[in-house]
Parts: C-alpha cells; structure tokens; sequence
C-alpha cells in the first residue's frame, strides 16, 4: 500500500510540472459545458417568415398581426409572387411562407371554407414540424375568434351546455426549454473526455518519453503500477463532476434534485468503465496522436451516438437499439438525468447502477489483463 501512494504521488507531482494538464481537468469541462449548454439547443423561438398576401384584406392582416404577435414568427418579408416565395426558402431567408388567397375574407363572411397555404423549408425535418405546429395553433385559434366573431355579428350565438377546460401540467421540464435536457447529459459526456482520453494519454506518454521501461524495472508489481496509474484519474474525475455541476448550477440554474450520493456512487461505477476503455486504448496505442484519433473515433463518438445523448434510442433501428445496451454512458445518461432532473435515487435507477457496476468490473479486469501482459 506504501508503494502505491508513493506511485500516486507520483502521478500528481507529473500533473502539476504540467500546467496545460490542469487547465484540462479544472477549466475546459466548464468552458465545454458553458458552450455546448447554449449551442445545444433545439428550441425554435424566432421562426423566419415570409408573407405572400393576395387578399390584402383587414382579416388577412389580423391573422398576420397574430402569427408576429406570438413571439415564434418575425416576418421577414412581404412578396407579390410564387418566384420571390420560391426564392426567399432557396436562399434561406425563411423557414416558411403563407400564402393567403384572394377570396380569403370573402370566403369567410359567406360561411364557407377558406383555405390557405403554408410551405415549408423542410431541410431540416425537426425545426419544419415544430414550425408546422405552431402555426396551425396559431390558425386553428384565430379561425374560432373569427367564427364566434361572425356568430355574434348574425345573431346565432348559441351558448353551449357545457364544456372541456383542461389542465395540462408538464412534469421535470415545466418551461419546456432544451437546454435542461441536454446539460446534465453534458456533463456525463465532459466526465468521459477527462477520464478515458486523459489515462490513454498519460499512459502512451510514458512510453514514448521512454520512463515506461524505468517501471518496469522497478520493484513495482504491475497491479500496483495499474492502480497507481489510476486512481488519480478517478480523483480528477469527481473533481471534475463537482467542478461542472456547481457551474450548471450557476450558469444555468439546473439543481440536482434527486441524491447526490447515489449520483457520485454511480459516477465512480462509470469512472471504472472510462479507466478500462482508457487502458485499453493505451495498450493499442504506440504514440499520444493515435491515441487520441482512437479515443475519439473508435470510442467516444460511438458512445455519443448510440447513448441516446443526442438522438432517442427509441428512434433508431432495432438492431441499432440492441448494440446501445452495450454502450456504458447509455446507463449513466439514464442515471444522470433522472436524478438531476426528475429527483430520482438509488430505489429508481438501481439496475442502471449495477450493469454500470458490471460492466465497469469487466471493462477494467480484461483491460488490466491485457496491460498487464505488455508490462511482463
């Protein structure tokens, strides 16, 4: 035990000769954080709009007034033809264009059914359909104040009986924004940069420096080189995790809700997942440049990809659904978010806790394994 505290002293007195390294373990995951909280968005706020008006009519620029008065559309234009519509959502100028008739008032001073045409830059299907529902919101509200309106103007105001009022309340997201989804998934995504990239290239480094070959020889027993090499990284880690929570909290007033023991508890099981991936990468890799590239691509964008970080699992082919079950942040994403967001604990996520527990066991023994016998 006196030969392993010495090495991981060791290990810190490197790390503090190295200042860039604390720069990437105290600062970048909360400039990351910071960045990628705001840049994650999804929420369409500000829709572009362009707005052909052949009816040019006081109704046709009252449903005009309510779509810019919602504060989802800012109308960027009026044109006087399909070609400059066509134009304005070639060149991006605008999500979409409404297209109102000649007959429109007409039609609806005589009862009857006007129509109207909305066309949708659909390059981007997501922001498209969200566009879609706000507008047909917007209409479908403006269509009854115009049919009570008419009603009361004909004298068959008809009271009705009775009716639905309902009460929708949203539960964990009551403002609905993006943004409190997508953080704490941030942060188990800034806890596998500095634990699985940092070990495989603190690792490769001692080999091409050539001071793995000066331990070897050392009375050191490998295992103890092993846990030397990592439980500075598992410290950095929960630094790193307190580091960027307090920031979340700060920056954008994202509490934890749920237990914090159980989220540090689960962390140090994930810990050992990233250290294991960290190490195997590092016995693969011959110079820090290629570990890197293999961290990266072989690794961290799968896990980015099939988590369910970015992209609902439920989402993608099924076959795709079944390799997700073996990607680690997947259960850490799960974990994170229903205790950050939704105030779950341990009597919730117990089973995400224990394959993480697992799957951390395993990763590290077969990973310790294979160092082992390149350090024999």
């Amino acid at each position: 035990m006196k030969s392993i505290l010495n090495f991981i002293k060791k290990e810190f007195r490197q790390f503090k000769r190295d200042p860039k390294m604390f720069g990437i373990i105290l600062i970048a995951p909360v400039i990351q954080l910071i960045f990628l909280g705001y840049a994650a968005n999804l929420d369409i706020e500000k829709i572009k709009l362009v707005v052909f008006d052949q009816d040019k009519s006081s109704t046709s620029r009252k449903l005009v007034e309510e779509l810019t008065s919602s504060g989802y559309f800012v109308i960027q234009d009026y044109v006087n033809d399909y070609k400059s519509v066509t134009k304005s959502l070639d060149y991006n100028k605008a999500i979409v264009a409404l297209v109102i008739p000649n007959d429109f008032e007409k039609s609806l001073n005589r009862k009857e059914t006007a129509k109207l045409q909305a066309i949708f830059d659909a390059a981007d299907g997501n922001t498209a359909s969200i566009a879609a529902g706000y507008l047909q919101q917007i209409i479908l509200q403006f269509a009854k104040n115009i049919s009570f309106q008419l009603m009361q103007k004909s004298g068959n105001l008809i009271i009705p009986v009775g009716s639905i009022s309902p009460e929708i309340r949203v539960w964990y997201n009551p403002t609905l924004k993006t943004r409190n989804y997508m953080v704490p998934g941030i942060v188990g995504l800034l806890l596998s940069v500095v634990t699985l990239l940092l070990t495989s290239l603190a690792v490769v480094k001692e080999k091409e420096i050539g001071t793995m070959e000066q331990l070897i020889v050392t009375p050191l027993k490998p295992y103890q080189i092993i846990i030397g090499k990592l439980v500075p990284f598992i410290l950095l880690g929960f630094l790193s995790i307190v580091i960027v929570l307090t920031a979340m909290r700060i920056v954008f007033d994202i509490p934890v809700k749920g237990s914090i023991p159980f989220l540090f508890l689960s962390a140090f099981f994930y810990i050992l997942s990233t250290l294991g991936l960290g190490l195997f990468v590092s016995t693969i890799s011959k110079t820090q440049q290629q570990a890197m590239m293999i961290a990266v691509f072989a690794v961290m964008m799968p896990m980015v990809f099939l988590s369910g970080f970015a992209f609902p699992i439920e989402n993608m082919p099924e076959i795709i659904q079944y390799i997700s079950y073996i990607i680690p942040l997947k259960y850490f994403i799960n974990i994170i978010r229903g205790v950050i967001s939704k105030g779950l604990g341990f009597s919730e996520l117990w089973i995400n806790a224990l394959v993480l527990l697992i799957m951390g066991i395993f990763i590290l023994v077969l990973s310790s394994l294979r160092f082992q016998r390149r350090l024999d």
